[in-house]
């Protein structure tokens, strides 16, 4: 089958598929691609062209999209940010690279230029040593499920692993727990990539209290007590999530606060305690440095109140 003669909106399967065996995106990435090409695909047929083919997409229906997004208005009766507009248009140009690397005609990629105010810069939210020490002894020690909690937060700050890499844990993975005062794993992080993961002592001593309670034969190392399932108690991502923002709520740390926050703050810890970068790319799984250098404007924020703060000139008589 010719797959140039295949509308925009039936490729979009393979273009998931393709995400997935040749990128190696994960699932949850896959799913938001799927998510902001959705809107696209409805868009065209409002526009009564879903039957457009891959080389009849125009740079007007580029730029008549971008407007259509620019001008929606969700269900909550707000527009989209700039953020997440940048979204929708960043999934579209790489369904226009995908047709690129397929050989199937298609306007460029770059003819899709992102909005300014969107490539800047992430802000990084992170907590302070003594918001996070808050956090970390929220959880009630007393049973079992206090103790996992302790645990999962003090994994997160201890390792910067990502949510849905926590969760993978298993069992099996701290078997010699018992005699040693720290361990580094082997996990399969974010796009299918090994990587050395280290857990403090602290989170160790934390992680051994919480394995002492367990007399179970379940495979993961984190498990819902609340579960009625007997196959797999392993706990969700969504649970993981849950479980951190009500400890912070306890804790009366920033709403904000997410388990990627502790993984902010542990990055931006090491970073302000002076650790190379590079290093830092290594412990988060960062295959780009670029990537980890979002970390840097939140010390050189820093430096400049030290400046300000210790190097204003105001002691000089002149």
């Amino acid at each position: 089958m010719n797959q140039s003669n295949t509308p925009i909106i039936n490729h979009i399967s393979d273009f998931l598929d393709y995400l997935e065996v040749e990128r190696g995106l994960s699932n949850n990435t896959q799913i938001n691609y799927a998510r902001y090409l959705k809107k696209f695909s409805l868009w065209i047929k409002m526009k009564n062209k879903e039957n457009l083919l891959p080389h009849e997409l125009t740079t007007d229906d580029i730029w008549n999209y971008r407007l259509y997004l620019a001008r929606y208005i969700d269900r909550k009766n707000k527009p989209l940010s700039k953020q997440t507009q940048n979204y929708y248009l960043i999934a579209l140009r790489s369904l226009l690279s995908y047709f690129s690397d397929k050989d199937i005609q298609s306007i460029p990629a770059d003819k899709i230029k992102l909005p300014k105010d969107a490539q800047k810069e992430k802000s990084i939210k992170f907590l302070t040593l003594d918001q996070i020490e808050r956090l970390l002894t929220a959880p009630t020690i007393s049973d079992a499920q206090g103790l996992r909690d302790r645990a999962i937060l003090e994994t997160l700050f201890s390792t910067g692993l990502r949510v849905a890499e926590l969760a993978a844990l298993n069992v099996e993975q701290f078997k010699n727990l018992k005699n040693i005062n720290d361990l580094e794993i082997t996990i399969i992080g974010k796009g299918n990539h090994p990587r050395t993961v280290y857990f403090s002592e602290r989170a160790l001593s934390w992680i051994k209290k919480y394995l002492d309670t367990r007399d179970d034969d379940y495979k993961a190392l984190f498990i819902n007590y609340r579960s009625r399932k007997d196959s797999d108690k392993r706990l969700t991502v969504r649970s993981i999530e849950r479980i951190v923002k009500h400890y912070s709520t306890l804790a009366n740390v920033p709403f904000f606060t997410t388990p990627h926050t502790l993984r902010h703050s542990m990055a931006t810890d090491l970073l302000n305690q002076g650790v190379d970068l590079r290093i830092i790319q290594e412990f988060l799984g960062h295959k780009n440095i670029s990537t980890t250098q979002v970390y840097t404007h939140v010390t050189n924020k820093k430096l400049k109140d030290v400046h300000r703060k210790y190097h204003s000139g105001k002691d000089l008589k002149n």
